[in-house]
């Protein structure tokens, strides 16, 4: 089967479906990493509070906790690598044997196109999930590199670098974390496309649905309204 006579076995929608997810995933990622001043992200105002953090570091002896909790960082970007990775491995899997997915088709009572566009559809999914893997390993060596500057930042704040140190150290971290953020939304798309399975128009609702979830977390959560607030005074 050449590659035109793929293509023609996708409708309209399906591609309009196709082009939506991708545009939606984009934005979304966009719009949490570049907000507006006036409305800032979570991930833009925990951001400062990493910062806060490696600041607050330099004049804290010893500095166990901030190891800790680095550590627990790089555990959670270990944990969702192997979880993609072992995605990845069932998706593949799955494309060398599309008759499961027929049979399931044939259950439900859909529709039941041609193999091969069972396996495309997956793919799109598997693109998703290997994205979500490289950043996750990313995210989990830039944590790394954050710990070893966090090591190098002098135990007194007053000698030469320290702050330039903490500050770098904070940067970092920052980086770690959105590679990490981004390695979730890859994670939360991949969900979303396994919709298309059962068509375009379950594929156009489940990236909507995605994308506003993931929108509210950032801008409209309860969360982001304790960042804003202001710091309670001690009574």
């Amino acid at each position: 089967m050449t590659v035109s006579d793929r293509i023609h076995l996708f409708s309209t929608l399906d591609f309009l479906a196709l082009a939506f997810f991708v545009l939606s995933w984009l934005w979304i990622g966009w719009r949490i990493e570049h907000p507006p001043k006036s409305k800032p992200s979570v991930s833009l105002l925990m951001a400062d509070h990493r910062r806060e953090w490696m600041t607050q570091m330099l004049y804290r002896t010893p500095r166990v906790a901030d190891s800790q909790i680095i550590g627990s960082l790089r555990q959670a970007t270990a944990f969702f690598t192997s979880a993609s990775m072992l995605a990845l491995g069932g998706g593949i899997a799955l494309v060398g044997n599309t008759d499961q997915l027929a049979n399931v088709a044939k259950d439900l009572a859909l529709e039941r196109p041609p193999h091969v566009v069972w396996e495309i559809k997956l793919i799109a999914t598997l693109l998703m999930l290997t994205n979500a893997f490289l950043v996750f390993v990313w995210s989990h060596r830039l944590f790394g590199y954050c710990s070893v500057l966090m090591a190098a930042v002098p135990n007194s704040p007053d000698e030469p670098g320290a702050h330039a140190r903490a500050r770098q150290a904070g940067e970092i971290n920052i980086t770690a974390a959105r590679s990490f953020n981004r390695g979730l939304r890859s994670t939360y798309f991949a969900l979303a496309g396994l919709t298309w399975l059962a068509g375009p128009l379950p594929m156009i609702f489940a990236t909507m649905v995605t994308t506003g979830v993931l929108y509210r977390r950032e801008f409209a959560s309860t969360s982001r309204k304790i960042l804003l607030s202001t710091v309670i005074k001690d009574t």
